[in-house]
């Protein structure tokens, strides 16, 4: 992981960019403030294929049914997820 302040990736923008590219996960420090992560995004992570679209509506028909288990509140995920 590499570390860089947001005045050193405005100057090298291009090389930060290329140093993610290559899978190196990049972070972006702003003094003070949050830090961001530098990564690449693949037209998968934006685009619903008909693989995907099949399985949303698998998934809203299986709710539409009472297929689906829903908890109220976080007490009730957690001992939903402790009992598997």
């Amino acid at each position: 992981m590499r570390h860089v302040t947001s005045r050193e990736f405005r100057q090298k923008q291009a090389s930060w960019l290329e140093i993610a590219d290559q899978g190196e996960q990049v972070v972006i420090k702003r003094r003070g403030k949050r830090s961001y992560m530098l990564m690449p995004v693949c037209d998968s992570d934006i685009t619903i294929t008909p693989e995907l679209e099949k399985k949303i509506q698998e998934a809203q028909r299986q709710y539409r049914n009472g297929e689906t288990i829903s908890c109220k509140n976080a007490e009730e995920a957690v001992k939903f997820l402790e009992s598997l």
